[in-house]
């Protein structure tokens, strides 16, 4: 569904990016975990057409999203969570669900959405920015579903996030990928993407340099101390 060959990306001087290649499979969840700074939040906006490609090809259901502009890439069935969550705190939870969307409000998507996040339904007038951080993630999520997206990337959905939110966030996502949707999750929490993902990469100094299932890796706690510092 998504790959990912050999994408570069600078910054001025800054080779961000040094050969990304990855993929992600119609229905499958994985993680992209690194320490910061490897370039993990710049993969993400490179695919959605936000940090500017150098080389390289990101292709989506068989497209080449190179000659899109970057409002165009949701549309091509690609939601995006971004770090921060990126709502609209002056706008309530009803007008934050609703941007982006082509002609009259759906219903039934609005109906899919508040089954899955009853929060949202009980605050539809209030101001997003008047949320706890955990709702207001659930928004940046509920805000994707209205898209009827194929994929969902999300970077750091359970960060600075109460533990009790951390687990509902983290059952929907389980949800929305089990409903077919695909997931490509970047997350700090090995344990939330042990949990969530079926594969995972592993990114270091720009570039993917380890790949392996979610299961392999938790039998081979090494490889996470080797690259992301942790004892597993």
């Amino acid at each position: 569904m998504l790959k990912l060959t050999d994408v570069h990306v600078h910054f001025g001087k800054l080779h961000i990016l040094q050969g990304v290649s990855l993929e992600v499979g119609t229905g499958e969840s994985v993680a992209l975990l690194g320490r910061n700074g490897v370039g993990k939040t710049t993969t993400l906006r490179a695919i959605m057409g936000l940090a500017i490609r150098g080389r390289g090809k990101v292709e989506f259901d068989g497209e080449d999203l190179g000659g899109c502009e970057a409002h165009e890439v949701p549309r091509k069935g690609i939601g995006y969570v971004p770090q921060g969550r990126g709502i609209f705190p002056n706008l309530s939870v009803h007008e934050n669900l609703c941007i982006g969307l082509p002609g009259k409000a759906d219903t039934d998507r609005e109906d899919y959405v508040f089954e899955r996040f009853p929060r949202l339904k009980e605050r539809l007038r209030q101001a997003g920015g008047t949320l706890s951080g955990g709702e207001q993630q659930m928004l940046a999520i509920a805000r994707c579903m209205m898209m009827k997206p194929k994929l969902i990337i999300l970077d750091e959905p359970t960060e600075g996030i109460a533990p009790l939110l951390v687990s509902e966030i983290r059952r929907e996502i389980h949800r929305i990928n089990q409903s077919g949707v695909s997931i490509l999750l970047v997350e700090q929490n090995v344990q939330t993407a042990y949990k969530l993902c079926q594969r995972v990469f592993i990114m270091e100094k720009g570039a993917v340099v380890h790949s392996d299932t979610s299961h392999e890796l938790k039998t081979h706690p090494e490889v996470a101390h080797r690259y992301l510092g942790l004892s597993l």
